[in-house]
């Protein structure tokens, strides 16, 4: 009952245009907390609870926050919903919006970390040293490079389709990033010869939001990039900062024996 709720809930704001991305991840989250205690409505103290198990102040307070916008939603149809305090971990938290810029031996080490993902022998390590490489080189957004498909991959460069704003845009590609590409799509086909989307999971899936944000933040604590879990530090948006320069080395298929390095600034 909670879980239908909150997909009621999440379908109304993007109906209304709104991505609401990062608040749908955290609801279900709610949610499937909620239904492991078999409670069909909105329960103070759980929220209280799933809130503080973040690892941070502010990712407990944006918890908190986001579902208290639920439950006020969901009390006004049915009482049995309660209000948890909005204020359990303190006021609105500073959000400092400073952007990491990654240097070159940063990046080198963060796609050898890539090229090393087990399973070794598996699409893995290609995907993630390809992904990151182009994220760096073109600026492109981790939701844009995500919702790639294979047709989008053009002789003039990618097609960014309805990207922020609802716009889309032409990317274009140095002539080595394109090979590089083109050397992934070769070793891709092993893995998922049938798969629509250009980067794929160690499953030849759809490669998801959170599962790469998640390797991300295993990649850099790996190589001393971030700390541990709850600490600040370089996210994978600020990758995207680091595009002053197109040329994307020739990849290896095989990751194991070679990483997709990124070196000069120009052709």
């Amino acid at each position: 009952m909670l879980r239908d709720a909150v997909n009621r809930y999440i379908e109304l704001y993007q109906s209304m245009g709104f991505k609401y991305r990062v608040q749908s991840y955290a609801l279900r989250s709610f949610a499937d907390f909620a239904e492991r205690r078999s409670e069909a409505f909105v329960r103070a103290d759980s929220v209280v609870e799933w809130a503080a198990s973040a690892p941070s102040i502010r990712q407990r307070h944006d918890r908190l926050r986001t579902v208290y916008r639920l439950a006020c939603a969901l009390n006004a149809e049915d009482q049995r919903h309660e209000m948890p305090p909005a204020a359990v971990f303190g006021g609105e938290p500073r959000r400092p919006r400073s952007c990491h810029i990654f240097t070159q031996d940063e990046i080198e080490r963060l796609l050898r970390a890539a090229s090393e993902l087990a399973p070794r022998e598996s699409i893995r390590p290609v995907t993630y040293t390809t992904l990151l490489s182009l994220i760096a080189c073109t600026g492109l957004r981790i939701s844009e490079a995500l919702k790639l498909e294979l047709s989008d991959l053009t002789e003039d460069g990618l097609l960014i389709r309805a990207t922020k704003f609802q716009k889309s845009r032409l990317v274009p590609l140095h002539d080595s990033a394109n090979h590089s590409l083109q050397q992934y799509l070769a070793a891709r086909c092993r893995f998922a010869p049938t798969a629509s989307t250009l980067f794929v999971s160690r499953n030849g899936g759809k490669l998801t939001y959170p599962t790469v944000i998640t390797t991300f933040l295993v990649l850099a604590r790996s190589t001393g990039l971030r700390g541990g879990p709850g600490q600040t530090g370089c996210r994978l948006h600020d990758l995207r900062h680091r595009a002053d320069f197109p040329v994307m080395p020739t990849f290896a298929a095989d990751a194991a024996q070679a990483a997709l390095w990124i070196y000069g600034h120009s052709a």
